[in-house]
């Protein structure tokens, strides 16, 4: 999830007030959209917070080729950098991931290339740059999003800035929601999309959703929009 730096400022706060360890899952940090958005890192954040507060708190924080514009979905690599460990902690979570922990070789490929991507003039440059046209689709696509679902009835969802997915609501009729009898209205409707299409979404009454309220997960792919644009209203129409 996108955070603006007030609310990580909060956040190391309260922990440092309450002496918790911070769990930073920052793999998205690559996806962020938009003129008015910024990734802040807990870290950059944490040794800004002044000397009490950024030589106590402890952290952990995570990045990942497998959920970024590298290889989403389908490269496993990753690493995480632990921040004011006790160095007896710390040297025994060295010692438990360089023996157990092993990712494939074009994943490691893959991360060193993240953490360190060729420069203008390298042989690789040119093909890498590919992943900064991924990267304009993806911007593209969450544009169209907006626009197809503006045009669509019984569906709203919040701008993306950030990750590959959104959490559109479904606001579904009063017969539809009856079907909470045999079924979640959400699941319902991700079954028959997965029928009628072929595409397949989470339903939001598998990620603890409000009560009373429904969502899908959904990717920003253009291809999965279509899809979901097709099916929708003849959905809607059926249990108005």
């Amino acid at each position: 999830m996108h955070l603006v730096r007030k609310s990580i400022e909060e956040v190391i706060r309260f922990a440092a007030e309450e002496r918790l360890f911070i769990l930073a899952d920052e793999v998205y940090q690559s996806c962020v959209y938009g003129d008015d958005t910024e990734f802040y890192s807990y870290k950059k954040v944490l040794s800004e917070m002044g000397s009490t507060i950024c030589s106590t708190v402890e952290l952990a924080s995570f990045n990942s080729v497998s959920k970024g514009f590298m290889g989403e979905c389908g490269l496993r690599g990753g690493y995480m950098e632990l921040v004011n460990l006790d160095p007896a902690v710390k040297e025994y979570a060295s010692r438990l991931f360089s023996t157990r922990s092993c990712p494939p070789v074009v994943g490691q490929i893959a991360l060193d290339l993240m953490a360190g991507p060729p420069k203008p003039g390298d042989p690789s440059f040119p093909t890498f740059s590919e992943v900064g046209a991924i990267k304009n689709t993806i911007c593209k696509n969450t544009g169209r999003i907006q626009e197809v679902f503006a045009e669509l009835p019984g569906i709203s969802c919040q701008p993306l800035k950030a990750g590959f997915f959104v959490f559109p609501c479904l606001h579904f009729s009063l017969k539809a929601i009856q079907w909470k009898r045999q079924m979640e209205p959400d699941m319902l409707y991700c079954l028959r999309l997965l029928e009628e299409t072929g595409l397949h979404v989470r339903p939001g009454c598998e990620y603890g959703q409000r009560k009373d309220s429904h969502h899908i997960r959904f990717n920003i792919m253009e291809d999965a929009l279509q899809r979901l644009k097709t099916f929708h209203t003849p959905f809607m129409k059926e249990f108005s």
